[in-house]
């Protein structure tokens, strides 16, 4: 009976360690995102948020800040277990979660340009929605989007239901009369 519930719980465990959005695989951590931290079986160890600095670094318990801006999370728990094996842990099982992702900005033409936070699923269309809407002298014919990760401007012309990022840069031009 207890074998049986000890292999319930380890297949519970990896169904929650493997079962975060694929956006969480690929998606780059920044300064402004928030992250839950725990160890398995390491209760003293979990921190319920913890907040990616200016300076991009995040205090973990035991080992002191470490840098984090521009890796992912599979690349995060891989160095924070190398990091916990060095004399804290045996064999640490870290769990991280995304709590919370930096904001995105809407500049120019819409009813309250500013910065929001972000969704999941977000596009341009939602994003000027949040912003209050389009004011008159908006153009969709002049929406530029520029992405945190590159310093490219990109000039959208046909759809509003392009995808947005965290940290990403919205701007609604001006019509001419």
């Amino acid at each position: 009976m207890k074998k049986n519930i000890c292999k319930i719980v380890c297949i519970l465990f990896v169904i929650l360690l493997y079962s975060g959005n694929i956006y969480c695989d690929e998606y780059k951590l920044g300064a402004g995102d928030s992250i839950e931290f725990s160890v398995f079986d390491e209760p003293d160890m979990r921190v319920p948020k913890l907040h990616i600095s200016k300076v991009g670094k995040v205090s973990f318990p035991y080992i002191g800040d470490i840098k984090v801006v521009g890796l992912t999370v599979r690349k995060l728990k891989k160095l924070l277990v190398k990091r916990y094996k060095d004399g804290y842990l045996k064999n640490p099982q870290i769990v991280i979660n995304i709590i919370s992702y930096r904001p995105f900005f809407v500049n120019g033409e819409v009813s309250s340009p500013g910065g929001y936070p972000y969704v999941e699923g977000l596009t341009i269309r939602k994003a000027i929605a949040i912003a209050g809407g389009l004011t008159d002298r908006a153009s969709l014919k002049k929406v530029s989007l520029m992405s945190e990760s590159s310093s490219n401007v990109r000039r959208l012309k046909k759809s509003l239901d392009v995808s947005m990022k965290p940290g990403d840069i919205l701007t609604i031009g001006e019509a001419l009369f």
